[in-house]
């Protein structure tokens, strides 16, 4: 996380909320020689305190699960949208160039789940997503032939991390002035919509 406390000031209800919406990040633990990781799509409890996801059985996090009686501290990296800052934007001197973004930090305890929470875990995680592609029809397990089903299932393995703390940067030039804030918007948005989200947080960085 970037230390300057002014990229740092949103609530803990921001990030888990900001984090919750995105649904997908980047899972990290210790390896022996090499941190682990893993890019998965993820459920976060409502009160904030548990993240369901699943990994392919063959991934090392498994494996280091299981030599550590399947649990360990773990991190989850949530990032969102991000940009160049060209110095000329602010319209005021002396500036240099930066790069914006928004990123939370979830840490807790990573531990497997038992098979029979697998299909579950898979059914909700399909609903949330496919829910923002309405009016489409959802998606449902029951359009795989159970025997495929059977198969598929059989790769993954459900995880769970219980969430022990929150930490987020939402670097949107806050330590700049309104002025100068306002004005990289203006230069970021013109730049293409690409950069709309981004822009649009940087005007109005939130709480």
């Amino acid at each position: 996380m970037h230390p300057n406390p002014s990229f740092r000031k949103t609530s803990r209800e921001t990030n888990l909320a900001f984090a919750r919406k995105r649904g997908f990040g980047v899972l990290s633990i210790n390896g022996v020689d090499v941190p682990l990781s893993a890019h998965i799509p993820f459920l976060l409890s409502q009160d904030g305190t548990k993240i369901q996801g699943h990994l392919a059985r063959s991934n090392p996090i498994l494996r280091a699960l299981k030599e550590k009686d399947d649990a360990t501290q773990a991190l989850l990296t949530i990032s969102g949208p991000d940009a160049y800052i060209s110095p000329d934007w602010y319209g005021v001197q002396d500036q240099v160039p930066t790069w914006n973004y928004v990123a939370v930090n979830l840490q807790g305890r990573l531990k497997a789940l038992p098979a029979e929470d697998l299909l579950p875990h898979l059914s909700k995680l399909s609903a949330f997503f496919e829910a923002r592609l309405l009016p489409k029809p959802p998606w449902l397990t029951d359009k795989v032939a159970p025997e495929a089903l059977s198969r598929m299932l059989r790769m993954i393995v459900p995880v769970e991390m219980t969430v022990s703390s929150v930490d987020a940067t939402w670097k949107l030039a806050q330590n700049k002035g309104d002025a100068a804030r306002l004005a990289a918007a203006e230069g970021l948005q013109a730049s293409g919509e690409e950069f709309a989200e981004l822009a649009e947080l940087m005007k109005k960085p939130p709480a």
